[in-house]
């Protein structure tokens, strides 16, 4: 199923206005104005600490994961496993799988963890590599990425070291470090923009 899955990704060859359609935006932007309103304390705090502002983090958590309803059943750890050994990119997934493995060791992944079929985890899908660079503790009580606050503000700290500019209107380019689908990035730079009301 995973390198099935890894051979299968049409979305990103659908024109913007398919992709909209088909990821739900409308529904992501309607949800994502009340996720704003419903956590302003938190994205309050992450701005202050990371300088990303609301819009972009609500943008990647409703596209990912529909605002955390939807992350993924596989065994994190097999899923890149099984993409280091067969594969498009052994060389990207052999990194993903020790960073994978060194999260086990640490003790912020469990042996059993499930995320995506390319072993994404949480509530905005981070790659384990990125997990251990990136991962951010929003709510004091360690890493984990199953928590919107965690998620969220791992997001946040992912977009600063990429580049991020700060307040918008955002430009698709704003999301070019998070996904590398320009279809995509335009869809995460529409949905911010109307959540942040620019």
């Amino acid at each position: 199923a995973t390198i099935k899955a890894d051979r299968s990704q049409h979305s990103f060859k659908l024109s913007l206005e398919q992709f909209m359609q088909k990821r739900g935006a409308a529904a992501i932007i309607a949800q994502g104005k009340k996720q704003k309103s419903a956590n302003a304390k938190l994205f309050a705090n992450i701005e202050k600490r990371f300088g990303v502002p609301a819009g972009p983090l609500i943008a990647i958590w409703g596209m990912e994961t529909a605002f955390g309803r939807f992350t993924g059943n596989q065994n994190t750890v097999s899923a890149v496993a099984t993409l280091a050994y067969d594969c498009r990119r052994p060389e990207f997934f052999t990194e993903q799988l020790i960073a994978a493995l060194k999260l086990v060791d640490k003790g912020v992944l469990s042996s059993s963890s499930r995320g995506a079929m390319h072993g994404e985890v949480g509530q905005t899908q981070f790659l384990p590599k990125n997990v251990f660079l990136y991962g951010a503790d929003g709510d004091g009580g360690g890493i984990n990425l199953n928590g919107k606050a965690d998620a969220l503000a791992s997001t946040a700290r992912f977009l600063k070291a990429h580049g991020f500019p700060g307040r918008g209107p955002y430009g698709a380019a704003s999301f070019a470090g998070w996904n590398a689908a320009t279809v995509y990035q335009k869809a995460l730079a529409i949905i911010a923009n109307k959540i942040d009301g620019y």
